[in-house]
């Protein structure tokens, strides 16, 4: 495996870390802040609106180097991280969850263009999963160990450790990977044509609702797991260790079967198992059992499409790649958003922790079903 691909999944795995490890300290931070359950839960859309605002950044560093850009979008995203360790109050932390946003999407849209360069000929999909991977990868560890940390010393402590790997990860991007030249400027406005078609909007929007139907879920697992199946609140952080097994196997599954078939069809597939995983979820949950495995085909499937809809939106964005490649991770994060507030609808409104789940399960068809239209429309077309 490249070095330069493993410096890129690096960064993912610091941006995996602040992104994720919300759900599983949730609790904790909201003891902490001194405010209830779902109103924590606007951290996790605080971190997904600083994503949607920060993506469109871009467009301004479009003429400067690749890597550099990528030391510059790892820096912002240790500032937020440091600011949310010391914030004292529920504002602050708003606000740096919001800051800490602002690298995420820039950063996957820029990192997916360099994986894509320096990928073997017909191993795009393959060298983007491998740069995602360090997402799946900060699920599988970073996050439970965050919980961990959490549970037991402090939830700042959480945030501090993202900081740390922050000059892990600008090490790894200086040395391991090469210059590359800034893409071709078609120019401010030309940036923005490739929304002038639809199949763009088609990957944006399956992203967003997809996801969306996803987090509804995801965004109160902790409760979940605690309150429904029954888990003790100590062993959350191996159950967020077995989620993140499930993110693992779908990031590389989806980018080996987007090589060998087409990407929009892997990610149809993989988002129909979201849906009727969700739907399982609202009968079986009580079960424990059963309330871990379909969290993990859940996981599974959200990493499944990751790849896929990464690089359709490469192909279908000419002129615009490195807007179009970050305006998928803005699409995930408003799911994201999108995701946590209506999850958190149920709960305020004095239903279980099952009903999130429920939720989910109109948006993640509406996703399935405009991907299956995209790939009737464009992919079978190449046949």
């Amino acid at each position: 495996m490249k070095k330069s691909l493993i410096a890129l999944s690096f960064g993912t795995f610091g941006l995996g870390i602040a992104e994720f490890v919300m759900m599983g300290i949730l609790p904790d931070v909201a003891d902490g802040l001194g405010v209830s359950i779902p109103e924590a839960g606007h951290f996790i859309a605080a971190y997904a609106l600083g994503v949607c605002f920060g993506a469109p950044m871009l467009v301004l560093l479009r003429t400067r180097p690749l890597k550099q850009i990528l030391m510059l979008l790892v820096a912002l995203m240790m500032a937020g991280n440091l600011c949310a360790a010391i914030t004292p109050s529920y504002g602050m932390m708003l606000a740096a969850r919001f800051i800490s946003g602002l690298p995420h999407g820039a950063y996957f849209g820029v990192a997916s263009i360099v994986a894509d360069k320096l990928a073997d000929k017909g191993k795009g999909s393959l060298a983007v999963a491998i740069m995602i991977a360090g997402m799946t990868f900060a699920n599988l560890g970073g996050v439970p160990l965050g919980t961990f940390l959490s549970t037991f010393i402090s939830w700042r402590l959480v945030f501090l450790l993202v900081v740390f790997w922050g000059f892990i990860v600008l090490h790894g991007i200086y040395h391991w990977v090469p210059q590359i030249a800034p893409l071709p400027d078609t120019g401010f406005k030309g940036q923005f044509r490739f929304f002038k078609h639809l199949a763009p909007w088609l990957i944006l929007s399956a992203t967003m609702l997809g996801n969306g139907g996803a987090f509804c879920f995801y965004s109160y697992i902790n409760p979940m797991l605690v309150n429904i199946a029954g888990f003790k609140p100590e062993v959350i952080s191996g159950l967020m260790v077995l989620a993140g097994v499930g993110m693992v196997i779908g990031n590389l599954l989806g980018g080996r079967l987007s090589d060998k078939y087409s990407p929009g069809r892997v990610a149809a597939v993989m988002q129909g198992m979201i849906c009727v995983s969700l739907a399982l979820l609202y009968f079986l949950s009580p079960n424990p059992f059963f309330a871990v495995l379909l969290t993990c085909f859940v996981t599974m499937g959200l990493f499944a499409v990751s790849s896929p809809q990464q690089i359709s939106i490469i192909h279908y964005a000419p002129g615009g790649e490195l807007l179009g490649a970050a305006c998928v991770q803005m699409a995930f994060n408003l799911g994201n958003a999108l995701g946590a507030y209506c999850g958190g609808l149920p709960i305020e409104a004095g239903m279980d922790y099952r009903y999130p789940a429920v939720v989910g399960i109109p948006f993640a068809f509406l996703g399935f079903w405009i991907l299956f239209y995209f790939v009737k429309r464009y992919e079978w077309k190449k046949r």
